[in-house]
């Protein structure tokens, strides 16, 4: 039997949740020969180009990385590199199966719900919109499907109330790390058969869109708080006040109060009225400016209070 510094692996993945995962194992003793991320996207106002989170840290470590526009169409370097095994979370692309059959032992994906629910490009967050209560990381064979390949290991998460986006992907990043490192090395080993999924119990995680990130009027108030934290901290769900945007970032509920659905009290707090009760702003940001808590808002912006919000 091998050890794990014997195996060749390639990393596929992304954003800052991908980021972690792939240094954490790094430093646990994976043998690491590249990165494939997504290409550099401009940051802040200034757009400056920075790398993606995991090419910062293939470069801390010197690891090899490769950034292609198409991996459908650009992925020769992956057969130089003579990988093992091809490890993916939140990569951004699909891997077609040209690229699936490269390394000797596969590829596994470390997918972002308990599977069979919520395959797709959105689990996390579409599980906090839905009002789970728990979710988790599979550690899946990947194949020409969508999400859809065997299981061979699942850690289950819990998700508080007051966990939002950001708060849940560095839970689920530590369940991918503990996965990983529990069951990778038995998978090489050929010690872990998998199983297959349950076909009529499959649930999708569509991918959030721009116009996904408004925010509907008329959802009850536990729904209305709760995309809220699907969306947080980012891209960050909004409406218009005044013709900007305010993206809402944190929210609660405070009274069963009925009244014009969308009007703005802005005292000292930020009290929005939805159609089964009062909620309170407790961190916004309004368009061109940064972000502040609800108090800090009404202090500046008290003029606005009695505005409609759409």
């Amino acid at each position: 039997m091998k050890t794990m510094k014997e195996y060749r692996l390639v990393f596929m993945g992304t954003p800052s949740i991908a980021a972690k995962v792939f240094e954490a194992l790094i430093n646990y003793g994976f043998n690491f020969v590249g990165l494939v991320a997504q290409e550099d996207k401009p940051v802040g106002r200034k757009a400056i180009l920075e790398p993606v989170p995991t090419k910062a840290i293939a470069l801390k470590y010197g690891i090899p990385v490769f950034q292609p526009h198409r991996i459908r169409k650009d992925f020769d370097f992956l057969k130089d590199l003579k990988p093992d095994l091809i490890l993916t979370m939140a990569y951004g692309q699909i891997v077609p199966q040209t690229v699936l059959d490269i390394p000797t032992y596969g590829c596994l994906n470390l997918h972002g719900s308990i599977l069979p629910s919520y395959r797709g490009a959105a689990p996390i967050q579409r599980a906090i919109i839905n009002g789970e209560e728990k979710t988790g990381i599979t550690l899946m064979e990947m194949i020409d499907k969508m999400d859809a390949g065997r299981m061979f290991a699942i850690k289950e998460v819990v998700i508080d109330k007051d966990d939002n986006y950001s708060s849940l992907c560095d839970k689920l990043a530590d369940a991918a790390i503990d996965v990983t490192i529990n069951n990778l090395l038995n998978y090489l080993n050929g010690n872990l058969q998998g199983a297959s999924q349950d076909e009529s119990l499959v649930t999708f995680a569509d991918k959030i869109l721009p116009e996904d990130e408004k925010l509907d009027l008329t959802k009850p108030s536990c729904e209305f708080i709760n995309y809220i934290r699907g969306l947080s901290d980012e891209p960050g769900a909004y409406l218009y006040i005044d013709g900007k945007k305010l993206k809402i970032f944190k929210a609660h509920k405070v009274s069963d109060q009925i009244g014009e659905v969308g009007k703005i009290d802005i005292n000292k707090t930020i009290k929005l009225q939805l159609i089964d009760g009062l909620i309170e702003l407790d961190i916004v940001q309004l368009e061109g400016k940064k972000k502040m808590d609800g108090k800090s808002f009404a202090n500046g912006n008290k003029s606005l209070s009695g505005i409609i919000l759409k």
